[in-house]
């Protein structure tokens, strides 16, 4: 069983819903496992909404550099500090990861990386690399964004999520997805050619070719949400029988290994 909650769903700049950011609940092994997809400067105060434990959470994934998705890695990282937090942490993203979170920290909380009392590890997933963490298998793909963004794809106990990040599906990006039960995918305009970005009508045809059951709308942009809201019924019937959500904060999905 997988569970993924929905911290956040807005894009950068919205006032009405925090950074994109999800929560993922996974039991692997013993312990259960718990992943957050994604740390932009408004994620740290949902966070500690959901999860008020500092030890509960084994890793996070950043699926790109932009402040919407790692400028909150600073305050989490020291609450937890402040809160005795002492298992250790893993960081997973694209190549440099270990050196941008560090600089992030050091440019909120100078010298306070040296001051951390929990180790923290990174740990690089570039496209073509498979990673096993946690019982779990990450990989990712390249997405066409303006900053380099890596979607992912993470397969435990025999249940597949996909997280596109930022950007338009490519092919390397939908052909990772394929097989996946959830596809959360950035949707910041209704339709058309969008340089950089998602689209609903992209998210639903990449959603569909991937074989997924449901598919999850994220990041649309703050004066889109409405207008899509407004055509929700004419997505669904575009989406066919794949389940389509537009979530909101709090929001969450159970998903259940298929029985063979």
């Amino acid at each position: 069983m997988i569970e993924v909650v929905f911290l956040g769903v807005g894009e950068a700049f919205d006032e009405q819903f925090p950074n994109t950011s999800m929560l993922i609940r996974c039991k692997t092994g013993a312990s259960p496992v718990t992943l957050l997809l994604d740390c932009g400067f408004t994620t740290p105060p949902q966070f500690w909404k959901e999860v008020p434990e500092a030890d509960t959470l084994d890793g996070i994934w950043i699926s790109h550099f932009h402040g919407d998705h790692y400028f909150g890695l600073p305050s989490l990282l020291v609450r937890f500090w402040e809160e005795g937090r002492t298992k250790v942490l893993t960081l997973l993203g694209q190549k440099g990861i270990g050196a941008v979170a560090r600089q992030c920290l050091d440019l909120a909380y100078p010298g306070f990386y040296e001051r951390l009392e929990f180790p923290v590890r990174f740990v690089e997933v570039e496209p073509g690399k498979e990673v096993q963490v946690f019982g779990m298998t990450f990989r990712s793909a390249e997405n066409a964004h303006p900053q380099r963004d890596l979607a992912l794809r993470i397969d435990a106990r025999q249940t597949a999520v996909y997280y596109s990040g930022d950007g338009r599906p490519t092919p390397e990006s939908i052909a990772l997805a394929k097989g996946s039960r959830l596809v959360i995918h950035e949707a910041f305009h209704a339709e058309g050619d969008v340089p950089g970005h998602g689209t609903v009508a992209g998210a639903i045809d990449m959603a569909k070719r991937s074989g997924a059951s449901h598919l999850a709308l994220v990041h649309i942009q703050r004066k889109v949400r409405s207008q899509v809201m407004d055509r929700i019924q004419e997505f669904e019937e575009s989406a066919g029988s794949l389940s389509l959500i537009v979530p909101e904060p709090g929001d969450r999905i159970t998903l259940y290994p298929h029985v063979t």
